[in-house]
């Protein structure tokens, strides 16, 4: 990663206002800022953010691991029991998105048509890859809140943007996917270049993965809206099959760098603060054990996933030397010596954030089978690949996917519960480094059944549903965030309310 890249998107953080009605008039004037950017600066910082932002442990932005279950704490367990308030996490992980990341792809694609880097041929490739990112980044914002600022977000003359109702937005970024996906031209270069941080063009072709990560995204959008609208999720599903990304080389992720500020973040906070926040959660590692319950479809196999090894260390001093990986309890504090933490390939300064892996687009192409969509092989094979995948992008061999697949309480044909449950289970295992992506998928399957963290804060008798809106709004854009409480039903602005599409 170029470090002078990071140091450009910095600049390009001030150029204009973020999702405004959070941000005082201060940020509308920088006597320091640049008079021009490059397009891949502004586009490969807008990488940066998104990719750090879905994939961050930072309490104070992306509470996930606790949410998913995959981690506990040890000293503050505060985050782990749903307090989305001390910290402010609402507003942290809004602002990384509209104002880190979406606004510095529209400070991208405006600076496409000047930038005399960008080869001429090359520059509608580039407006499409910034495209694509900004409709993800809006993806996750509708996905996390629900109703957002939409059509009036990131006018600097509007301080108080009107929020748009979820539904439609998520129509509307579908319309937009269809689009872009009708823009990238395969035999001609993301302009970009070496300076793209998640498809570098010296990777190969970086045209037809960008492609390949469009149809990606419309599938897991489909599948989003699979239950609220099963027709229109079967033709956008259906149109992707054959397009999608074939094996792990095409997953869609960033490689970080050895120096900070560019490390992945987890290094940051597991590594470089020198603290051990964060140990396993029994919750998890148990099922890793072979020690699961087939209540709430974590199924019991007698056998060690191979990945638990990869996941988390064992103890520094468990109880027992023969069974040294062991978790804690969400919600509590936990002895971060007598308990497993994260494992030594987290730790890695340049271990790749991902955004869409390859295990999970074949778990996404089984679920699309079982709804009875048409893209070409069996809901069993897709099942296979994608945990093969899995367990390959950890590490693992091929002998032990198969060993692993071969139990019966794993076999597609013979694992307990309806689809749901089946790949439910294995979407929760095989997105452990993908948090947010975890949550999705967990929110649309409602498998495994988690139970509630020790402790919930404020009356809290759910695992959030979604995120409740900035504490800053109610004071900054009062009528309009009025409007969107109301909007959301009658438990209003509160992380137990579903989305539109969380059916069940």
């Amino acid at each position: 990663m170029k470090k002078t890249l990071f140091l450009l998107g910095v600049a390009a953080l001030s150029l204009t206002t973020s999702c405004v009605s959070n941000l005082g008039d201060s940020y509308n004037v920088n006597p320091k800022l640049a008079a021009s950017a490059s397009a891949a600066g502004f586009i490969s910082n807008a990488e940066r953010t998104l990719v750090r932002t879905v994939n961050s442990s930072s309490v104070n932005l992306n509470p996930l691991r606790f949410y998913m279950q995959y981690w506990a704490a040890t000293d503050y367990p505060t985050e782990s029991r749903y307090d989305l308030i001390t910290r402010n996490i609402p507003l942290n992980f809004w602002n990384a998105l509209y104002r880190d990341c979406i606004q510095d792809l529209r400070a991208g694609k405006n600076a496409v048509a000047t930038d005399i880097s960008i080869p001429s041929d090359s520059k509608t490739n580039t407006l499409a890859v910034a495209e694509l990112l900004e409709i993800y980044a809006w993806a996750t914002l509708v996905e996390t809140f629900g109703n957002v600022p939409y059509t009036q977000a990131l006018d600097p003359t509007n301080l108080q943007p009107k929020y748009d109702d979820q539904a439609t937005i998520y129509a509307d970024l579908i319309a937009r996917l269809d689009a872009v996906i009708g823009k990238f031209d395969t035999s001609k270069s993301v302009g970009t270049g070496v300076d793209d941080l998640i498809f570098p063009e010296n990777s190969g072709s970086s045209t037809a993965k960008w492609l390949k990560f469009a149809y990606a995204m419309k599938l897991r959008m489909a599948l989003v809206i699979a239950d609220a609208d099963p027709t229109k999720a079967k033709t956008m599903a259906e149109a992707t099959a054959g397009k999608l990304p074939s094996s792990s080389a095409d997953a869609v992720a960033l490689a970080f760098d050895r120096t900070l500020p560019n490390t992945n973040p987890l290094y940051e906070d597991l590594v470089n603060s020198r603290r051990s926040d964060f140990v396993g959660a029994s919750t998890f590692i148990n099922p890793l054990k072979g020690l699961g319950s087939t209540a709430g479809g974590v199924p019991v196999t007698g056998a060690v996933d191979p990945r638990l090894d990869d996941y988390f260390n064992p103890a520094l001093l468990p109880a027992n030397a023969s069974n040294p990986y062991v978790g804690g309890t969400v919600g509590r504090t936990n002895n971060k010596e007598t308990l497993s933490q994260p494992g030594d390939k987290l730790r890695s300064a340049t271990l790749p954030g991902v955004l869409i892996s390859y295990a999970q687009v074949e778990l996404m192409e089984a679920e699309a089978i079982e709804r009875g969509f048409v893209l070409g092989g069996t809901a069993a094979s897709h099942y296979n690949a994608g945990v093969t995948a899995s367990i390959q992008e950890w590490g693992g061999s091929t002998a032990d996917a198969n060993a692993y697949l071969a139990l019966p309480s794993i076999a597609y044909s013979t694992a307990q519960g309806d689809y749901k449950q089946k790949i439910g289970y294995q979407f929760w295992v095989a997105l452990y480094n993908q948090p947010t992506e975890s949550w999705t998928q967990w929110r649309r399957l409602d498998y495994p059944q988690l139970p509630l963290a020790a402790s919930p804060l404020n009356g809290i008798t759910v695992i959030p549903r979604r995120f409740t809106y900035p504490s800053s709004e109610p004071n900054l854009n009062p009528t309009n965030y009025a409007a969107a409480a109301a909007a959301l039903g009658s438990t209003g602005d509160n992380v137990a309310t579903k989305l539109f599409w969380d059916k069940f």
